[in-house]
């Protein structure tokens, strides 16, 4: 899969050194990968999830660290493209406030 705006990644992990390991290991993981559905999805990260937000557009959310990190992240898999959207501590994913502005 092509990730777009690794640099999101990078911002987050600046701001929480902790994240870093286990954004890299999704980054790399994903990389390697050509899924076709959330069920190839699932077979490669069994806890992501979709979730609907506010636009009526499902994103696909991948727990990070232990579940310590949330990566939103908006997957095109006819196009073999996944959007890093956000990353968010579990504190900040709990509030739901994020889903109004996607």
């Amino acid at each position: 899969m092509r990730i777009i705006k690794k640099a999101t990644l990078g911002a987050f992990w600046g701001r929480n050194p902790q994240a870093k390991t286990g954004l890299e290991h999704w980054y790399k993981t994903t990389r390697a990968v050509a899924w076709a559905s959330l069920q190839d999805v699932r077979a490669t990260f069994p806890h992501a999830d979709p979730v609907t937000v506010k636009s009526g557009r499902t994103v696909v959310v991948f727990n990070i660290a232990g579940n310590k990190y949330r990566l939103i992240t908006a997957i095109h898999y006819n196009r073999g493209l996944i959007f890093t959207l956000m990353v968010l501590t579990h504190a900040e994913y709990g509030k739901d406030e994020w889903k109004d502005v996607l």
